[in-house]
């Protein structure tokens, strides 16, 4: 099946638009507080089509990120009990109460680290609101665990240029299964 193929040339055409900034901005502020889908998905290719400004898009896709998941914090700060039956409807509630086990456990590290990885990082900024974690070191957590995944995302794409379009163009499907794979693993592993 070659679904990611098809995304990945969507992205492509998406990040040549004048306005692509703005929705990789949007996009990025989005996933951190609602929306399924992560930035890296356009931060890739539009690194890949202007390497100069890689570095640029990466720092837009980490500052909105963070914005967004402040947006995330107060959703489970001041309006929990109104996003708790979403969590229960989408599927999401198992992750929010491992996340609150994380929190207990390991405080702020939790942000940093599902900052980087490919958990959904909703899930752990509305979690960091909803038990009140201290907000100006989730703000950094949430900086530098997105920026470090956002800058890798725009250092590899800057290496491997021209051979790392091929490459994409070619193993994109079986990457983009396998996540979603990795993804389903941890998801049942953590539960």
């Amino acid at each position: 099946m070659s679904l990611f193929s098809s995304l990945y040339d969507k992205a492509l055409a998406w990040a040549a638009h004048r306005h692509a900034v703005w929705y990789l901005g949007l996009l990025s502020f989005a996933e951190s507080s609602f929306f399924p889908v992560p930035p890296d998905v356009m931060l890739a290719p539009m690194a890949l089509a202007k390497r100069r400004r890689a570095w640029f898009y990466a720092t837009v896709t980490t500052l909105a990120s963070a914005a967004g998941g402040a947006a995330g914090y107060y959703i489970g700060f001041l309006a929990f009990d109104m996003v708790e039956p979403l969590l229960h409807e989408l599927g999401y509630w198992e992750a929010y109460l491992t996340a609150r086990e994380w929190f207990a456990q390991w405080g702020v590290w939790v942000v940093f680290i599902a900052g980087f990885s490919p958990i959904p990082y909703k899930v752990f900024t509305i979690t960091a609101g909803a038990v009140s974690m201290a907000f100006l070191p989730f703000v950094i957590a949430s900086i530098l665990g997105r920026g470090a995944r956002f800058f890798l995302v725009a250092a590899l794409m800057v290496w491997g240029g021209a051979p790392m379009d091929r490459f994409l163009r070619k193993y994109i499907d079986r990457i983009g299964w396998l996540l979603v794979v990795v993804v389903a693993i941890a998801y049942f592993l953590l539960r």
